[in-house]
């Protein structure tokens, strides 16, 4: 039995470092390689939706579409929070504030320059 090429198997963990990076082959954490975030592709549209499922009956403000990455949306979650004087987090890719701050969301990012629809309920 000939033993496989080394090109077509690739470590994806080290009992010595963890996880390790599939483009290096280093740890996560020494990992060389050139951080490029991605930024989602979309029809350039944020929407602003209203949801409750699956949240003991308390509404919160789902704001998708934004063409930015991901550090950029952290910032962004911030201000909104400040300005809507609520709580909220970022979850791939979507930023959700608590309350029902649609309208005041909605102002603040059409100031920004985004085209803004109200989606949903």
């Amino acid at each position: 039995m000939t033993p496989r090429p080394t090109s077509h198997s690739t470590p994806v963990y080290s009992t010595d470092q963890g996880r390790l990076c599939p483009g290096c082959g280093q740890g996560r954490d020494r990992c060389t390689c050139p951080k490029t975030a991605q930024t989602p592709a979309g029809d350039g549209v944020v929407r602003i939706a209203r949801q409750t499922k699956g949240r003991k009956g308390k509404g919160v403000c789902l704001i998708t579409g934004l063409p930015l990455p991901p550090e950029a949306l952290e910032a962004l979650a911030r201000e909104l929070k400040q300005r809507c004087g609520c709580g909220g987090t970022v979850k791939d890719g979507v930023i959700e504030i608590q309350g029902e701050n649609r309208e005041l969301l909605a102002e603040v990012l059409k100031k920004r320059g985004y085209t803004v629809k109200l989606a949903g309920g």
